[in-house]
């Protein structure tokens, strides 16, 4: 038997419909099967509940908790870009990725990305795509450390503005330019809604 992460993930939560599951026995429960027939642990099996509940298969409860529900009927398709729309963005953006401006021309692949992720409430709308190429696609897949980063930074400004700290104030905004500069994490807004 040779199933893959995500196919042993489904397998335990098919066996398990209509429960609230906490991520850890699920992902203990496939490492357990997985090594059974590989040599190495599974990689990332956490990553690929997240994936299975963007797509539509699993539904999300609480952080870190999900369910099954053979009832519930979400064709994935709703969490992708249309090719109408992806073909919008494509053109918007000039087929380039918005951080490097490297594009089909230079013979690198490009995406349409969620600006909003998708599991956080982000829409299938132009407003909320852009195009990138495959790195910096990736890059923002395995950084979300940048969003928990800057909630800290807007925690930090906010505390500097009670305490009257001119030099740090000053300091978060020059951190929150950095962000505006390489367009990281945008739908996070700055403090009192300010862009600059």
């Amino acid at each position: 038997m040779t199933k893959s992460i995500s196919e042993l993930i489904m397998d335990y939560f098919k066996q398990n419909p209509k429960k609230d599951l906490k991520h850890g026995p699920v992902v203990d429960h496939v490492t357990k099967i997985y090594l059974e027939y590989n040599n190495e642990p599974p990689r990332d099996p956490w990553r690929a509940i997240r994936k299975l509940h963007q797509e539509g298969k699993l539904i999300k409860v609480a952080k870190g908790i999900y369910r099954y529900d053979p009832d519930h009927i979400m064709d994935s398709e709703l969490f992708d870009f249309t090719p109408e729309v992806k073909k919008m963005i494509f053109e918007r953006d000039g087929y380039k990725c918005v951080v490097c401006g490297r594009g089909q021309k230079d013979g690198v692949e490009i995406c349409a990305d969620h600006i909003k992720p998708k599991d956080k409430g982000g829409d299938n709308s132009v407003g909320n795509g852009q195009t990138l190429c495959t790195k910096h696609n990736l890059i923002k897949k395995n950084y979300s450390q940048t969003e928990a980063g800057k909630r800290y930074f807007i925690k930090l400004y906010e505390k500097a503005i009670s305490n009257k700290d001119d030099s740090i104030i000053k300091f978060c905004k020059d951190v929150f330019d950095v962000y505006d500069k390489h367009k990281i994490n945008g739908h996070i807004e700055r403090p009192n809604g300010k862009t600059k």
